[in-house]
Formats: structure tokens, sequence, C-alpha cells
């Protein structure tokens, strides 16, 4: 017997779609999140919510250890005009937290992925200049 991977303990692609759909309001209404004028800007029109949560849903599948589906950009590739500060990185990955504590997500489950998400912080930080 195989233990369940990260994918399936979060409720699989259900599971992770229905937390997605959570945190991105929850990203898109966050002054924090959205004081950097790249990051609103790469927002966009709230109308741009929904595949903004398709691609974050399927990247959270992937990072999570589900099937491969995700068809964006790369992370740093994805990032790369945003200039991403520390502060920034910390403002979204507050909210990551905040949400999964919202939904009731277990604690281990809730370690393992803000793992996954702290794994991405030098690909998304811009670097010094």
């Amino acid at each position: 017997m195989t233990d369940a991977s990260l994918y399936e303990r979060l409720g699989g692609t259900y599971g992770i779609a229905g937390a997605v759909d959570v945190l991105v309001d929850r990203l898109f209404a966050n002054a924090s999140v959205n004081a950097n004028a790249a990051v609103h800007d790469h927002h966009g029109d709230p109308a741009n919510a929904a595949g903004y949560k398709f691609l974050v849903t399927a990247w959270s599948i992937e990072a999570a250890g589900g099937p491969a589906c995700y068809p964006g950009k790369g992370m740093d590739e994805a990032h790369a005009t945003l200039a991403i500060s520390e502060a920034d990185f910390d403002a979204v990955a507050l909210e990551i937290a905040s949400t999964l504590n919202f939904l009731g997500v277990p604690a281990g489950e809730h370690q393992e992925f803000m793992a996954i998400i702290e794994g991405y912080r030098p690909q998304v930080v811009a670097a010094a200049v």
C-alpha cells in the first residue's frame, strides 16, 4: 500500500479547485498583494479571475503530485516582469496560508503545501538590483 500523495490528501482536483477559487478571490481583493503595481496590472480586470483560477488550480495540482496538467509558463518566466519583492512574496504566502486555515486543511498538509510554495521563492522574487 502506498501513501496518498498531497494531491490526494487535499481532495484531488475538486478539493484543490475549491481552495483556489477561494484563494484567488482573496488575492484579487488583498491590498497588500496588489500594492505592487505590476502585480495589480497582471491581475487586471476581475473578469480575468476565471482564467487565473484555472492556471493556479492546474499548477497546484501538479505541484501537489497530481497529474501533469499545467499549461502555463514556468514560475521564473511568469513572474519575470512583476518585480516581486520578498514582502510581495510574503503577502501572497500569508494569503495562501490563511486560505488553507480558513478551509480547515490539516496541519500536515498545510505545512507540506507551504513548503512547496516556499521552494519557489527564488524563482519568483526578483533579484536585488
